[in-house]
Order: C-alpha cells, then sequence, then structure tokens
C-alpha cells in the first residue's frame, strides 16, 4: 500500500500537534504504543460538550440533560458496533484498560479459590500482572506463566501442557506493547474455553491497528483504552458476554449503579450501569465515539495495510545500521520496533533523538518480566501509527546514526 492510498498529507492536517516543533526540530511522533494523537474533529466533539450541552446523564429531564445522555449512550452503541459486540449492554465505560481489567479481576474473587489457576503471558503489561497476582493473593489461587521464544511468540505447546481443569481464567494481550507480536488469540480462546475457562483478551494495543470482532473470537472480555484510538486520556471500556457481567458483582458502590436503596438493603442497576457508579467522563465517552468514527471514516483495514508497510520499511532500514539488534521479530506484528544498539544505554539513545525532535520511547515500557527474559534494562521503541510518513522514518534513521556516533 502507498501513502497515496490514504492520503496522508491530507490525514495529517487533522493533528495540529503535528505541526508543532521540538527543540527547534518539525516534531516526529514515534511513541504511539504508549499514546495516540487526537484529530481536531475529536478535540472539536469535546469543545462542543462543555460549549453546548454540558450536563449530567441519564437522571435529568431538562433539555441538556437528555442530549448529553444521547450522546453518551450513542457512543457505547459505537463502541458495541466498532468491536462487533452482541449488545450495547456489554460495553461498560471505564478509565482505561487498567480500570477494566481490575473491574474483572475484582470480580473474579468470587469465584477462585485453593487450587485453581490463573493463567497470563510471559509478554504483559504491568496492568494484566500485578491485578491477578493480586486476585490470587486474594482467594490462594496460583498464578501460572505461559512462556515465549527469544522471537517474543506464545509457547503454544507448553500453553497446551498448563491447561487443565484447575485453569479458570486465562489472560493475554492481543499485541504485545513491548514487542508489538500479534499474539495467536483465536487458538488461545479456543483451547481455553475447551478446558472450561474464561478468557480476558488486553486489546489496548490491538484495537488501533488491527480489526476486533468480539463474537467470532469467542471472547469473554476485552479491553480497550481510548487514548489509543485517537481519543482521549482517562476513558476507555470493558466488553464483557452479558452471561458473565451478569455474574460478577458490583466494582464500586454508589449513584448510578443501584436500582433500589435502603438502609437495610441495596439492589443493583441493569446493565450495563451495575459496573458505572458515579458520574461519568462524559465528554470523554463522547469524544470516544467520535474517534471511533474518525477511525471508521479511513478504515482499520486500510490503517493495518498502511501500518505493516511503514513496519517493514523501518526495519530493514534500522536494521542496516551495524550494532543494531531487535527484539520480538515474530512474523506477525503490528508496527512497533523495539530495539537496543550495543554499547547504548536506551535512555541515552532516548534523550538524543528528542534533541533532534523525536518522540520514541525507552524503558522496560511496564513490561519488566519481558526485559528480564532478554537480560536488558530496557530498549528503545518506535511505534508508528497511520499518521506517519516514511519520510518521517529516514530523518528518524538519520537521527539514529548521528546519535549513535555521538554516543560511541
Amino acid at each position: 500500500m502507498t501513502e497515496n492510498t490514504l492520503d496522508i498529507t491530507q490525514i495529517r492536517k487533522d493533528f495540529p500537534i503535528l505541526n508543532r516543533k521540538v527543540n527547534g526540530n518539525p516534531l516526529i511522533y514515534f511513541d504511539n504504543a504508549a499514546t495516540s494523537q487526537t484529530p481536531k474533529q475529536v478535540i472539536d466533539t469535546i469543545v462542543d460538550y462543555y460549549s453546548n450541552y454540558n450536563a449530567n446523564i441519564h437522571r435529568g429531564v431538562h433539555a441538556l440533560a437528555q442530549e448529553a445522555t444521547e450522546a453518551y449512550e450513542g457512543a457505547r452503541t459505537k463502541i458495541q458496533h466498532f468491536f462487533n459486540a452482541a449488545k450495547a449492554h456489554e460495553i461498560i465505560f471505564t478509565s482505561g484498560t487498567t480500570h477494566s481489567i481490575n473491574l474483572v479481576a475484582n470480580g473474579f474473587t468470587a469465584f477462585l479459590k485453593k487450587g485453581d489457576e490463573v493463567l497470563v503471558s510471559a509478554m504483559e503489561h504491568h496492568s494484566n500482572i500485578v491485578p491477578w497476582q493480586m486476585l490470587c493473593e486474594r482467594t490462594g489461587a496460583s498464578l501460572k506463566v505461559i512462556p515465549m521464544s527469544k522471537e517474543g511468540e506464545l509457547l503454544m505447546d507448553s500453553y497446551r501442557d498448563l491447561l487443565s481443569d484447575r485453569t479458570k481464567l486465562v489472560v493475554c494481550n492481543h499485541v504485545s506493547n513491548a514487542l508489538g507480536t500479534i499474539n495467536p488469540i483465536q487458538e488461545l480462546i479456543t483451547l481455553a474455553h475447551d478446558a472450561g475457562a474464561a478468557v480476558l483478551i488486553d486489546g489496548a494495543q490491538s484495537s488501533p491497528h488491527i480489526k476486533v470482532d468480539v463474537q467470532k473470537l469467542d471472547v469473554d472480555f476485552y479491553t480497550a483504552s481510548a487514548h489509543k484510538l485517537c481519543g482521549p486520556t482517562g476513558i476507555g471500556m470493558l466488553y464483557g458476554k452479558s452471561a458473565w457481567l451478569a455474574k460478577l458483582p458490583p466494582y464500586q458502590g454508589g449513584g448510578e449503579m443501584i436500582a433500589e436503596v435502603t438502609f437495610e438493603k441495596t439492589t443493583y442497576a441493569d446493565l450495563p450501569y451495575k459496573f458505572e457508579a458515579g458520574t461519568p467522563n462524559i465528554s470523554g465517552g463522547i469524544a470516544f465515539g467520535a474517534a471511533l468514527d474518525y477511525l471508521n471514516s479511513i478504515g482499520i483495514e486500510a490503517i493495518e495495510d498502511y501500518e505493516h508497510d511503514l513496519l517493514i520499511y523501518a526495519t530493514k532500514q534500522l536494521s542496516e545500521i551495524e550494532g543494531v539488534k531487535i527484539y520480538g521479530t515474530s512474523k506477525n506484528k503490528t508496527a512497533v520496533i523495539s530495539f537496543n544498539i550495543q554499547g547504548i544505554h536506551p535512555y541515552d539513545m532516548g534523550t538524543l533523538l528528542d534533541k533532534m525532535g523525536i518522540a520514541v520511547r525507552t524503558g522496560h515500557h511496564c513490561a519488566q518480566p519481558v526485559m528480564d527474559y532478554y537480560k536488558i534494562p530496557g530498549t528503545i521503541r518506535a511505534s508508528f501509527s497511520f499518521y506517519n510518513t516514511k519520510e518521517e522514518i529516514n530523518r528518524f534513521i538519520e537521527a539514529v546514526i548521528k546519535a549513535k556516533k555521538m554516543l560511541r
């Protein structure tokens, strides 16, 4: 796919921040795996809410409250369609993927006991490790790790060996934030269900780059964060099958999530409101919907193809630099390159690249077990989005070569 297919020049005009300079140089933003940039269409949606119909939702009878409620619930429906959930009430608004995972982990306290097992992959973000460790500490269950290869791929034979009638839950990222690996989650889900286990998939890194169909996957829980999807921070979603959401106890208590309250007993609201206590991030939810509208206008399949083209191009260019080692060499990857240069600390390289206007991420990327596996302190991570260009990659490569000479 060529850049002209997506009209990258026009797309870049939608992102005001791409026009700014950093340290006197035009910004090159290659930290999309941490947070994507936000198009003007989404920014305008937030401004429009606060300028024209700012009000609390669901309970008000006045016009502004009804407009806000309609826009907020309309966004829920947009999320439902984007991920192809069967029902709108299977979409729970959260503050992001971390909140979504903790909601499920808290709920599973009621279902686990000593001797039960939770399986987690070796390449998880900390937010998909720590909540399950806490769950196991509360319940006496055990946490088992699905190992990975040096290429950054799950060892599926080992996964099959780990599955048993003690396995109650399997959790895995769809895409590794540290390596870019696209995991074989369809197979993982099928095998888990055959063993009688539920499955949660962390979709924070996959949903901006891959078409996700939760019904086709037959996944029990799936998570995403708006700020990875050209939306605002502080808002995300949890998809859950209706049967599972009905069984899970509420995560928080307060207004909105109740049906009736007395000092003797409280009954809870129906889905999805059972999990949405208090006044939500209304503008964020509405803007989440606007961000999905924007991505749909471009096309997720077109985005996936274009970003893959960037990945192949950048990988080839980077591999030609002497001393570069790339971590995560799976054939199935999204547009993430995690690398080091022999004899250079990642932080030093990231600092010099910033001086040249290039934003990359350095460190362990909240995936410390991955770095421990490779016996490294961290990596330099360049992650691309559909508004990036090959010209930017060329400048990035030139900057890496220049910084390398300065640091040697």
